[in-house]
């Protein structure tokens, strides 16, 4: 009997393991304390260390900063509390692989007792591929978007180029002939036709005004949803996307958020479009150079806004260059664009923000953005 017994339990780890050992997942089952108790097989494949190499090892030993300093205490705080930040929600953010490059994943943990022990089950997916995938599918409908709006923009201009130009020959005419009237000794009727000329000059310029609008809102984004979210949290999923396929560059990141400048009324998807911009930006500046680390800051700043600073150790920019590099189509990339940072600003200044860059003193370059702290006042 206890043969028979012994049979079916090794069968069934046995089986356990070929499920576990092809899944696309991998999976990680730590204990109360994060050490570190199963470690499957495609685990092995996606960090790069042997499950033997890991087993009773805490688990922050995956992660990079800022996660690896904060591991025990949101779990020390989970415990305690009983308030969940990842456990059965789930987040995109980067984990760190045995050659100490970073990679993005999408995790998802669980919780299960085991007599009286509790354990935690991460299971985790490399995003690398497939956010690299959808990452060039953004690029390309970004560029045929932007295509299609200039092709739209020539059309629209021509129609504009004929409306401007009746409002605009329309208050020169009138301004002419209010000066005419007025170079003259005038009378109280030249003055009262004066009066109207320059009324009539006012009207036209308004309407140039109104062609003018009608040209911003076409180019408009629509209207932005707006909403109070976690800082880090952005920046931790906007790192994950920005690191693709950058492993092989060899990227030290490192990050000091500020907890006291984590909540932010902003537009989730837009801001993360200018963090995502400026992190590949970043990246992009330092593939040649000798030191390859990307800082991200947070900090509150004055009136009610946080202050994020994205800072590389790459070749700098052109000075000459800075004070128009939020300008569209002003680029120092050989094949760019010269959209993106001018996209930025549009989406910063919306926001009720600023942008900017600095040299940093060490080398590289430093970009500064501002986005409203918390709810909005009142």
């Amino acid at each position: 009997m206890d043969q028979a017994g012994n049979g079916t339990s090794e069968h069934s780890e046995a089986h356990l393991r070929s499920i576990l050992a092809t899944v696309p997942d991998a999976m990680i089952v730590i204990d109360e304390q994060g050490t570190i108790l199963s470690f499957s097989a495609t685990a092995e494949r996606m960090f790069g260390f042997g499950e033997d190499e890991v087993a009773g090892r805490n688990v922050k030993m995956l992660m990079p900063s800022p996660d690896r300093e904060r591991h025990d205490g949101y779990l020390s705080n989970y415990l305690d509390t009983g308030q969940r930040k990842i456990i059965g929600i789930g987040r995109v953010t980067t984990a760190l692989h045995r050659d100490g490059s970073t990679f993005p994943i999408e995790l998802s943990v669980g919780e299960a007792w085991l007599g009286e022990h509790r354990i935690f089950t991460g299971f985790i997916r490399d995003l690398s591929e497939r956010q690299q995938t959808l990452l060039r599918l953004q690029d390309l409908q970004s560029e045929l978007a932007h295509v299609g709006r200039v092709s739209e923009m020539g059309t629209l201009a021509s129609s504009l180029a004929h409306e401007l130009n009746q409002p605009l020959t329309a208050v020169a005419s009138y301004c002419e002939g209010a000066r005419e009237l007025l170079d003259r000794n005038p009378t109280d009727e030249d003055l009262a036709m004066a009066r109207e000329a320059l009324d009539e000059a006012a009207e036209q310029a308004v309407r140039a005004g109104q062609i003018v609008r009608r040209l911003r809102d076409f180019m408009s984004h629509g209207e932005m949803e707006r909403r109070a979210e976690s800082l880090q949290r952005l920046i931790n999923e906007a790192n994950a996307l920005g690191l693709v396929g950058s492993r092989e560059h060899g990227i030290d990141v490192q990050m000091a958020l500020d907890p006291l400048a984590d909540e932010v009324f902003v537009d989730r998807i837009q801001i993360q479009q200018v963090l995502v911009n400026l992190i590949r930006n970043a990246i992009d500046a330092m593939i040649d150079a000798p030191q390859r680390c990307l800082k991200l800051t947070t900090r509150p700043a004055p009136k009610n806004l946080v202050e994020v600073i994205v800072e590389d150790t790459g070749t700098g920019i052109d000075p000459a260059l800075a004070p128009q590099l939020f300008q569209p189509f002003v680029t120092s990339k050989q094949n760019g664009m010269g959209i993106g940072l001018s996209i930025c600003r549009t989406i910063v200044e919306a926001h009720g923000g600023r942008i900017w860059v600095e040299p940093r003193a060490d080398g590289g370059t430093a970009f500064h953005f501002t986005v409203p702290a918390g709810e909005p006042r009142q």
